[in-house]
């Protein structure tokens, strides 16, 4: 579900923000956004927020379900494209069927990470399989930086082990983590330094971590609530830390245990500029990538398999895009 099904998406130039001191906890709020049609499915939507545009270089979280896909339809993304990113799909219930324009036939299932690398240009389809009773996941978008934006395409597949600490359980689906002096690491490779992780928090327990003093984290609640630094984040909620800290303490807030994804990273000093599903660097980048796509440009190259037309894109304002800033610059 890497795709921005908003219907009047709009564009974004994202900064780097002012950063509190390490051991602040900013606490960023969700919204409802619904993807699709009349039966369409709501993710809460944490990044990009007038708060917060960046973790590291994750600039894009949607958190959706539990979803009856009896009631929502489940999910079915036509083709659509995506520039200057990588997007990441981590599930926790269900299971989605991916193809891409570069062949990829994968499936997307609990506990297993698919990450898509789409730079230059890139089409891809996403469709929940008929078993499926239940959707329950984040998607998630990494910008690539400057250097590396028009980077080929390309998709990557991988099975984190569960590693058990006191307080609880990690998966590391990105990046790596030290446990007791051992270093756990996924083999995907990103653009930046980057962290992706889901923790599992004993009831009542504390799970500490040792962490990259340089990045920065946020805690993404998925079930439960945790109080992370003393600030307690809730259920769909983002609690964010700036660099500085070498530990990060993460604490069940309900006694009855939580689960929440862990995103970390090197700040992104880049300004980026996001609407529906591309990220440019300036509005007539952004024109360009939207007239290639109802060209059907080779840019982004054809998905084989899907019974259906490709996703058009939603229509351009009447007047140039204006960029939405942070209300701290």
């Amino acid at each position: 579900m890497v795709s921005n099904l908003e219907l009047d998406p709009p564009e974004r130039v994202c900064e780097r923000e002012a950063e509190p001191a390490p051991d602040a906890v900013e606490i960023i709020g969700s919204r409802d956004v619904p993807l699709g049609g009349p039966r369409a499915m709501t993710v809460r939507r944490t990044l990009p927020s007038r708060e917060r545009s960046f973790v590291g270089a994750w600039c894009f979280a949607d958190h959706y379900g539990p979803d009856d896909v009896s009631v929502t339809g489940g999910m079915d993304v036509a083709p659509h494209p995506h520039t200057g990113l990588q997007t990441v799909s981590w599930l926790f219930t269900g299971e989605i069927e991916h193809r891409d324009s570069m062949g990829s036939h994968a499936m997307v299932r609990p506990g297993e990470v698919n990450l898509m690398t789409g730079g230059h240009g890139i089409a891809h389809t996403e469709v929940s399989t008929p078993d499926t009773t239940t959707l329950h996941g984040v998607q998630l978008w990494v910008a690539l930086p400057a250097e590396s934006r028009d980077a080929p395409r390309a998709f990557d597949h991988h099975v984190p082990d569960v590693v058990t600490v006191a307080g609880g359980s990690v998966r590391v689906f990105i990046g790596s983590l030290r446990f007791a002096g051992e270093v756990v690491a996924s083999p995907i490779d990103t653009f930046t330094p980057l962290l992706g992780a889901e923790i599992v928090v004993d009831a009542g327990a504390t799970l500490t971590l040792d962490v990259d003093p340089a990045f920065e984290h946020a805690v993404l609640v998925d079930t439960g609530a945790v109080t992370v630094s003393g600030s307690r984040v809730d259920r769909g909620e983002l609690g964010f830390r700036g660099p500085g800290g070498d530990t990060l303490a993460i604490t069940d807030a309900t006694g009855s245990g939580a689960r929440v994804v862990l995103l970390g990273g090197t700040p992104f000093d880049e300004e980026i500029v996001m609407w529906w599903n591309f990220i440019g660097r300036t509005h007539e980048e952004i024109v360009a990538f939207r007239d290639a796509w109802e060209r059907a440009d080779d840019r982004f190259g054809a998905v084989e398999g899907y019974p259906g037309d490709r996703l058009p894109a939603p229509a351009l304002p009447g007047v140039r895009l204006k960029p939405r800033r942070n209300p701290n610059r």
